[in-house]
């Protein structure tokens, strides 16, 4: 564990607040928080457990904000929050012992369609067409929900975007996607922190004061994006998006090189 530092607590409730502001509405709030506790020096492994437990509060903030606003399907979330808390726990068991980088490439390609489909679909979220799910639908729509879940265990960058994203192409409109998947964000937030502190990969100091700012955070984000509507929602998703593609581009040539 990092010893007690002024400057250190400073930084981390500064970035905290932001991540969890950018993370409440369109995802990708790892892309600052991660790297601000590996700034003070935490080691990776400690520094991603450490924003599981920061990040499972601040989701778990703006989950509670977007329910009390009535944007959040409890029938459908409520059936898939068991399925993705499940996986992501699967999926931080096996960032144990698998290089990260292996997901880099494919994480960037994805990333680069979702981003692409979305400037190029004008009318796309803007208005819900979601009806009821066939079986085939169904069941499509919770493995992707799954696959979210292990991805974000494993590795995390861009959980909340990707679950938006899902969201969308089943019909949701951009403030129902951004409710729906800040649920399920949780779920893997808390899936994966569970299975951090079993393998004691967590500081508790630092991670309860970045959750107290990621608190805050996440309630102004999520009361802006509720407030502003689909096309303030829109337009962060697609900066975000394209900050998460330039940062793990960067993370991989740096890796290669």
């Amino acid at each position: 564990m990092l010893e007690w530092d002024i400057s250190i607590v400073i930084i981390i409730i500064l970035l905290g607040f932001l991540a969890a502001f950018i993370d409440a509405v369109v995802g990708g709030g790892g892309l600052i928080s991660i790297p601000a506790l590996l700034a003070v020096g935490m080691p990776p492994s400690m520094a991603l457990g450490t924003n599981k437990l920061a990040s499972a509060f601040g989701s778990m903030t703006s989950a509670f904000r977007f329910l009390r606003s009535g944007n959040v399907d409890l029938k459908i979330v409520g059936k898939l929050f068991p399925i993705v808390f499940i996986m992501a726990m699967g999926g931080a068991s096996i960032a144990t012992f698998l290089p990260s980088q292996l997901l880099k490439p494919v994480v960037i390609v994805v990333l680069t369609v979702v981003m692409i489909y979305t400037i190029m679909k004008k009318d796309w979220g803007n208005v819900r067409t979601f009806t009821k799910l066939t079986i085939p639908k169904a069941i499509l729509f919770t493995s992707l929900m799954g696959l979210i879940g292990l991805y974000d265990g494993f590795l995390g960058g861009g959980t909340g975007s990707f679950m938006l994203f899902i969201l969308l192409m089943f019909g949701f409109d951009f403030l129902g996607a951004a409710g729906n998947a800040k649920v399920l964000n949780f779920a893997s937030n808390l899936g994966a922190l569970i299975l951090f502190i079993f393998l004691d990969q967590v500081d508790y100091f630092y991670g309860f004061i970045m959750a107290a700012s990621m608190i805050c955070g996440s309630y102004i984000g999520a009361m802006f994006a509720i407030k502003k509507g689909v096309g303030y929602v829109k337009g962060l998703f697609i900066i975000v998006t394209a900050i998460l593609i330039l940062k793990n581009t960067y993370d991989y040539i740096m890796q290669i090189i």
